[in-house]
């Protein structure tokens, strides 16, 4: 018998109030579960018995905590909660294979005291592929704040309903339809979902778009009305590595800020010091290569030109940048502040 099939609905209900905050007051704690002070009080002793670490306070009335104890207790999660460690453990191997057996086992633990109506987003789950984090802007990162006060391309809070209705639809191999806000505007979108990713704490979604009839990613903060047609299509090939391919599209990709920046040295020489940036590092020739930074914010390419022309500077290395006004005169800025430098 489980540990939870031995706790009556009252000691669960308690054991979610203590996990909630970091003290209770005893009298406020015996209102909210609904019993007197002494009740509270043999309920307390009895997951002190199950190995909860309950800690008395003191105060007027007395109060109790959840502390830590010897031992991992077992713990009350809510639907959402429950799928969203199912999330995490089925990336962690994606993030780090040092955590893959011990993730596989977690999450094998997970799905056996699911409820049936969340299993179907667990397994799903288990398609997600988590890119290892770069520390740089794996997309757009527009400088205009919205209306709600955030960074327009900041990544926002993904529902958790629509990562399992993604992820189903990917597993299922089943059309998808919604509206997609991009850089051009709002479209209605109808597309063959193949895999969800996290890359920079952003998710998307790669598919095939039935419209123009060609492979897409798509950002799922900028998705709305998701809406799976019942419509089942055959697999398409896929990247070997869908990280890879991910980050190639990105690279590839031009945004409203461009910089080419020219170095008389190797390429090997620059990627070590800057080895990765918004764009693409490209050798030309034995002794010269080309990065292309492009973003959304000027802000960013000059800081991503600088650091490369920093490297050909710090070597005595010829250095050329073609850009636009909004990139070109901030670091024309750099260059007469850094020579000024006495």
């Amino acid at each position: 018998m489980s540990v939870r099939q031995e706790m009556p609905g009252r000691l669960l209900r308690l054991l979610a109030l203590l996990q909630t905050r970091r003290e209770w007051p005893g009298p406020e704690l015996a209102e909210r579960v609904g019993v007197t002070a002494r009740t509270l009080r043999r309920d307390i002793d009895r997951l002190r018995a199950l190995d909860y670490p309950v800690e008395s306070t003191g105060g007027t009335g007395g109060g109790y905590r959840l502390g830590r104890g010897g031992r991992l207790p077992p713990l009350v999660l809510d639907d959402e909660e429950a799928v969203a460690v199912g999330v995490a453990l089925a990336t962690a191997a994606s993030v780090n294979p040092a955590f893959g057996e011990s993730a596989t086992r977690a999450l094998a633990k997970l799905a056996q005291v699911l409820p049936a109506r969340l299993r179907p987003r667990l397994a799903a789950a288990g398609s997600v592929v988590a890119a290892p984090p770069r520390g740089v802007p794996t997309d757009d990162l527009a400088a205009a704040k919205d209306g709600a006060g955030s960074r327009e391309g900041e990544p926002r809070g993904i529902d958790a309903d629509l990562l399992g209705a993604l992820a189903a639809a990917c597993r299922d191999a089943e059309v998808v339809s919604f509206r997609y806000t991009g850089r051009r505007g709002a479209s209605a979108r109808r597309v063959e979902p193949q895999r969800l990713l996290v890359a920079e704490g952003r998710w998307y979604l790669t598919a095939h778009d039935l419209g123009p009839d060609a492979p897409r990613t798509f950002r799922l903060d900028r998705m709305g009305d998701v809406t799976a047609t019942g419509h089942r299509f055959v697999p398409r090939p896929q990247p070997d590595d869908p990280v890879a391919h991910l980050r190639e599209s990105f690279a590839a990709a031009s945004y409203r800020y461009t910089a080419h920046v020219t170095v008389e040295l190797p390429e090997s020489e620059v990627r070590r010091w800057v080895p990765a940036l918004p764009g693409e590092l490209t050798g030309d020739g034995p002794g010269r290569c080309r990065a292309r930074v492009s973003a959304d914010s000027a802000e960013l390419v000059v800081q991503y030109a600088a650091s490369v022309a920093a490297v050909a500077a710090a070597r005595g290395a010829r250095v050329t940048v073609d850009a636009g006004p909004d990139v070109a005169e901030p670091l024309r800025s750099l260059g007469a502040t850094l020579g000024a430098t006495p």
